[in-house]
């Protein structure tokens, strides 16, 4: 075995008998979400865009989609790109015509530097009842800098993906838990400290539930963007922090 996974093994043993908070998806599991994506869409007639699509890990997936018109969209030219350009402005190299029933990516929406107008220009090039897949980071090492600019959990993931956008969530989670803990070189109040509720992976699938033509960001209601829920309220409620006067 390799030493490092050894190693890794000794360091989870002090995360072994508490379980993690957040679930996974229901409907798929991380290694085999593009297994689910290719058993419900890979069908005739159904166009399916991929988002970073360029081969750099050795996953080509376009054979998952040989019975369907696949498209592979990347900003850099390279193996299973068939359109070289930005996300940001994704509806420049489609027409209405050419909207799409599924757009997924994987490991990408943490390389963007503006994922919500991503998301935006998703909803516009997606069929009325069409879908989206977005597999990407929670935790995870820094990489591929300056060009690494987010990570995301399954709620921030939804914060995108919202109901005021025109979508309906159908699966959302977390996963590939992580175990983790401060360094030698942390803070000194921090080191050594274990890291609680990591996990590498997050994604949603979501389904575009109607046309939304006029979207701002500065007036969507907080509802149709986090539901009823709010900012977790402090268990001692009468405990007030006190300021002075400055």
């Amino acid at each position: 075995m390799d030493i490092r996974r050894i190693f890794g093994f000794i360091s989870s043993l002090a995360f072994r008998f508490k379980d993690y908070k957040v679930n996974p998806p229901k409907l798929y599991k991380d290694g085999a979400w593009i297994d689910y994506l290719s058993e419900n869409f890979n069908k005739k007639g159904k166009r399916i865009l991929e988002i970073g699509s360029r081969n750099v890990t050795g996953a080509n997936f376009r054979e998952k989609f040989n019975k369907a018109e696949y498209i592979g969209f990347d900003f850099l030219e390279g193996e299973n790109v068939d359109i070289v350009g930005d996300v940001h402005k994704l509806s420049d190299y489609f027409l209405d015509a050419e909207k799409f029933d599924l757009i997924y990516s994987a490991a990408v929406f943490e390389h963007l530097h503006m994922p919500w107008v991503a998301a935006e220009q998703i909803q516009k090039n997606l069929k009325v009842n069409g879908y989206v897949f977005i597999l990407t980071h929670f935790s995870f090492s820094s990489h591929e800098r300056p060009w690494h600019f987010f990570q995301f959990s399954d709620i921030g993931l939804r914060a995108l993906f919202n109901e005021g956008l025109g979508f309906d969530l159908i699966d959302s989670g977390m996963s590939n838990p992580m175990t983790g803990f401060f360094s030698h070189k942390a803070d000194k109040k921090e080191r050594y400290k274990k890291v609680k509720e990591l996990y590498c992976n997050s994604s949603i699938l979501c389904k575009k539930r109607e046309e939304v033509v006029f979207f701002d960001w500065n007036n969507i209601h907080l509802d149709k963007i986090v539901g009823v829920n709010r900012y977790p309220i402090p268990k001692n409620k009468e405990k007030k922090r006190k300021f002075k006067d400055v």
